[in-house]
């Protein structure tokens, strides 16, 4: 048991559900809470359309937010998927060069899940990422659609089951609350 104590492990938050990048910045914020340097590197998510008040959050606990792919071909028709699938490969390659730096003790990769899942990254590619981590290195992946050989890998796996949300009932997303 000790010997996993200094591990860093891989979690995987996926499901249906609201809440799977909620629960990765809340470990985030922990972790800066303990002094952790923690990096949290988002897909397909816009902070200067959308003002993520997370990312505002987490920047004034000394958490570095990265942003790659900003938008996905779902929701923007006007994209190239191909080039979608270029700024993945560069946020994935800018994650293998933190993993040279041994002071990262944590790194969230928010919504990777959603570029599997959608094409733009390949599941060997996310797989062969989650084998060259660090061993002291906490890594966090969220979004729906884990894989199962993702899952397989992970240390821990939760499922965000919807059960009721408000969106159904036509309530839009509300600043401060989903972003």
């Amino acid at each position: 048991m000790d010997k996993l104590k200094n591990k860093g492990l891989i979690q995987v938050y996926t499901g249906t559900g609201k809440g799977k990048s909620t629960a990765a910045v809340g470990q985030a914020v922990r972790a800066a809470g303990h002094n952790f340097r923690v990096g949290f590197i988002s897909f397909f998510k816009d902070p200067e359309a959308f003002g993520y008040g997370e990312y505002k959050s987490l920047e004034k606990l000394g958490v570095k937010v990265f942003v790659f792919a900003r938008k996905h071909p779902h929701l923007h028709k006007e994209l190239n998927p191909d080039h979608v699938r270029q700024e993945c490969i560069q946020a994935l390659d800018f994650v293998k060069q933190l993993f040279q730096d041994p002071s990262w003790d944590m790194l969230v990769l928010d919504e990777i899940n959603i570029a599997v899942r959608d094409g733009f990254l390949k599941e060997e590619e996310v797989l062969s990422l989650l084998e060259a981590k660090p061993e002291k290195l906490e890594l966090i992946l969220t979004g729906r659609g884990a894989t199962e050989k993702i899952t397989g890998k992970a240390d821990l796996v939760s499922e965000v089951k919807e059960i009721k949300h408000p969106y159904t009932k036509g309530v839009k997303s509300r600043k401060g609350i989903e972003y």
